[in-house]
C-alpha cells in the first residue's frame, strides 16, 4: 500500500470540502479538492487520485454522469469512486452503483467510521 494514498474530493459545497480536507489530511491522505465535475476532469490527469469522494447532487454535470465517464476511460476506470451524498434514500446507492460506484457514504460523515471506510476502499478490501 502507498504511504500517502491521493484523494480528490468533489463536491460543490465548501464546508463539505473543508471538513472533508481537514479529517483526510490529518490521517496523512494526500487531498485535493474540486467544487464541479469541470473542475474534477481538469484535476485527475495531474492529480491521479487512488480514490475519489464524488457529490451526487451538483450544478454543472452531476457526479452519477461524472463517474459513468470515468469509468467508461480506461485511464481513469481504475480509480475507486464513493458516492458522497446526503441524499440517502431507498434506492440511492443501487442508483449509484448502477452509475459505476464502488461504494457509499452517507452526509453527514460519521466521523466514527469515515475514515475506516475511506481506508478499507483504497486498500482493495471492500
Amino acid at each position: 500500500m502507498m504511504n500517502s494514498p491521493r484523494i480528490l474530493v468533489v463536491d460543490d459545497n465548501r464546508m463539505n470540502l473543508d471538513l472533508v480536507t481537514f479529517i483526510l489530511e490529518d490521517e496523512s491522505f494526500v487531498v485535493s479538492t474540486a467544487d464541479s465535475a469541470a473542475a474534477a476532469l481538469t484535476q485527475i490527469p495531474a492529480f491521479q487520485p487512488a480514490l475519489i469522494l464524488m457529490d451526487v447532487q451538483m450544478p454543472d454535470m452531476d457526479g452519477l454522469e461524472l463517474t459513468r465517464r470515468l469509468k467508461a476511460d480506461p485511464a481513469t476506470r481504475s480509480i475507486v469512486i464513493l458516492a458522497f451524498t446526503a441524499f440517502a434514500m431507498k434506492g440511492d446507492e443501487a442508483k449509484t452503483l448502477a452509475a459505476g460506484c464502488d461504494g457509499y457514504i452517507s452526509k453527514p460523515i460519521d466521523v466514527a467510521t469515515f475514515v475506516p471506510t475511506i481506508r478499507s476502499f483504497v486498500a482493495g478490501e471492500s
